[in-house]
């Protein structure tokens, strides 16, 4: 990596942008340093923890590189460009995953750790519904994790997703009576009926 300057620190993303699309390699370094917690935790999100989110995250890196001059600046901010590139690789990558073994022949792992009772039933929960989470179509668990998991605005799920607001609430509805149906079939007894 090249060495971080000053100027690094405070220079907009979208003039580190315009910098990129004159192959620019320090602005695209400076640029990637900036965005990549935020590409990770989406990747994770999506796709879980492992190899698959960080080949996302990179295939992110490489449309933000190549793709540096389709970026326009009036159509909203570089961050949730970029965020849109890194759903758009994850759900490139979700459709290539075929699992390798059928979710309901999953056991529970055991915590490594010693837990009080509350924590342990918190983390059943946690699995259960990470679980069921795995099972939605990509879009839906897409939305599912940046609505719930990075608290994304419908509009900026909207964005990411690449469709509108109104169609992200119909596919959070969706999502939530699927994980509801999920849920059940998997014998989760604290299950509410879902918001519509």
């Amino acid at each position: 990596m090249l060495a971080i300057t000053p100027r690094d620190l405070t220079e907009p993303s979208t003039a580190l942008i315009a910098r990129v699309t004159r192959s620019d390699r320090a602005a695209f370094e400076t640029l990637a340093r900036r965005l990549h917690g935020n590409a990770a935790r989406i990747a994770v999100r999506v796709l879980g923890p492992g190899p698959d989110a960080e080949d996302a995250v990179q295939a992110a890196f490489l449309n933000l590189w190549r793709k540096a001059g389709q970026f326009d600046a009036a159509r909203g901010a570089v961050e949730p460009w970029f965020n849109r590139l890194v759903a758009n690789a994850c759900l490139d990558r979700r459709r290539m995953i075929r699992p390798a073994v059928a979710l309901d022949d999953i056991g529970e792992r055991a915590s490594e750790e010693p837990q009080p009772d509350a924590l342990a039933e918190n983390a059943d929960e946690r699995t259960r519904v990470a679980a069921a989470i795995a099972r939605l179509n990509p879009r839906q668990r897409a939305a599912i994790q940046l609505f719930y998991g990075e608290d994304a605005t419908t509009a900026e799920v909207a964005d990411v997703l690449e469709t509108s607001p109104k169609a992200v609430e119909g596919l959070l509805a969706r999502a939530r009576l699927e994980l509801h149906r999920i849920l059940v079939e998997m014998g989760y007894d604290r299950v509410t009926e879902p918001r519509r």
